[in-house]
């Protein structure tokens, strides 16, 4: 089967922004609507959020599907219809839950547990598509271009919601949220149109192979060490990155008496070092011939000390308070994650192609360790700031603890990159070999 070209990676990375774009609703504006417009308890939308994490563990079984179909679009056109759905539902049970109705409460774990699965079902496809195809000297710049390009689907979103959403009644939101969720389903449609080909393309010894059931394959996934080590760096990496996700911000307001405005330009300097990061990697990484092997993993360990420095920098200047450069440091942490972010997708590409007709699988439990961490991470720092402070009656020293715990995870994971054995291939048994 021919390798995807640039314009095929170009339109999968159509499908992550329409994914980045129905979850930008439900994750960022309706948290927002629920607490403010509706007056309901902030930790309503959270458990909503972390319940669409936990949904996300059935990933390996959506992955698994699609190895057993040998055919990936059906579940990624399945999965965006899903997330459409639930994104629908979720605007619906608003009214609902305005009134405090228990069938608001229901309909929107329904909602939810749809925008789950959904984003389980596509995403995971897709990835596995991206591995399948995606040549191995490709794999770090497709890792960059599908992720850019969904950060790019929640910005474009973000804009348009803004200017139709003024002045808000629920009519204009399920205006909003239909056209945006209608408009994705149609561009995933027409991205994954014809991209794999013929069934009969599939390479015989793969078309042809036994389907195991779910259960054989998932123990015979575990049972391969380097699978396993891989699982455990995607879950320590991503809980280390998402821990700072709902603490920086008042950190620069406590600490360094940021004003909102001035905390929310911060944030947005952070995700403009990890879109930097990002594209070094993916320019890097197929300009040098680091696509894949080695050179990957070099990336990600240099992230994650990148990060870890970072951290421990921020740990620092929860001491010295104004005196510190914070844009620069909060810059540097956005761009050291932004290297190890890619380059990891890119390593989890190379280890799932190095085991044809199981992808799918691979790229499932992957997904579902990173959707644990990112679930727990931002609960995680955000619980350890507050019981800080009340055991330690200081701000500045729980900080300091809070990061410098964040920077000991990074340093974790980077052992674990390391410590990768080498194939007969000569390929780091973290990145796998060349699918």
């Amino acid at each position: 089967m021919t390798p995807l070209g640039w314009l095929g990676i170009a339109r999968l990375g159509l499908v992550q922004s329409a994914i980045g774009a129905i979850v930008m609703l439900a994750t960022s504006l309706l948290n927002r609507v629920m607490v403010v417009e509706y007056a309901l308890p902030a930790a309503l939308p959270a458990g909503l959020v972390a319940w669409h994490y936990a949904v996300q563990l059935s990933r390996p079984a959506w992955g698994h599907g699609s190895d057993r179909g040998r055919r990936r679009t059906p579940w990624i056109i399945l999965g965006m219809a899903t997330l459409a759905a639930g994104a629908m539902l979720a605007v619906a049970s608003l009214g609902l839950l305005a009134t405090r109705s228990a069938g608001g409460f229901a309909l929107a774990i329904l909602a939810f547990t749809l925008i789950g699965g959904g984003v389980g079902a596509a995403g995971t496809s897709l990835l596995a598509l991206l591995a399948t195809r995606v040549a191995p000297e490709r794999r770090a710049a497709a890792a960059s271009i599908t992720w850019i390009m969904m950060i790019a689907g929640i910005v474009v979103t973000a804009s348009v919601a803004s200017k139709f959403i003024d002045p808000f009644s629920l009519s204009r939101l399920t205006m909003v949220a239909g056209s945006v969720a209608a408009a994705a389903l149609l561009v995933s449609l027409v991205a994954v149109w014809g991209i794999e080909g013929d069934a009969s393309l599939v390479p015989p010894p793969v078309r042809n192979a036994p389907t195991p059931s779910f259960g054989i394959v998932l123990r015979e996934m575990w049972a391969d060490d380097d699978a396993r080590r891989f699982t455990l760096f995607v879950f320590v990496s991503m809980l280390a990155y998402s821990m700072q996700d709902l603490i920086l911000e008042p950190f620069a307001g406590l600490v360094f008496a940021a004003t909102p405005g001035e905390s929310t330009k911060l944030s947005g300097l952070q995700h403009a070092g990890v879109l930097a990061g990002m594209i070094l990697v993916g320019v890097g990484g197929s300009a040098f011939g680091s696509g894949g092997g080695s050179g990957l993993r070099r990336w990600i360990v240099g992230g994650c000390l990148g990060s870890a420095v970072a951290l421990l920098g921020l740990a620092l200047a929860s001491r010295t308070g104004g005196d510190w450069p914070l844009t620069a440091n909060v810059v540097a942490l956005g761009f050291a994650n932004g290297i190890f972010a890619v380059a990891a997708i890119g390593s989890m590409m190379g280890l799932a192609g190095a085991d044809r007709g199981r992808e799918g699988i691979r790229m499932g439990v992957w997904g579902a360790a990173q959707a644990i961490a990112f679930g727990l991470g931002g609960l995680i720092g955000a619980v350890g700031v507050d019981v800080g402070r009340a055991l330690t009656g200081s701000t500045t020293q729980t900080f300091t603890i809070v990061f410098a715990a964040e920077a000991l995870l990074f340093l974790v994971a980077a052992s674990l990159a390391l410590r990768g054995s080498v194939r007969a291939t000569g390929m780091p048994a973290i990145v796998g070999k060349p699918a």
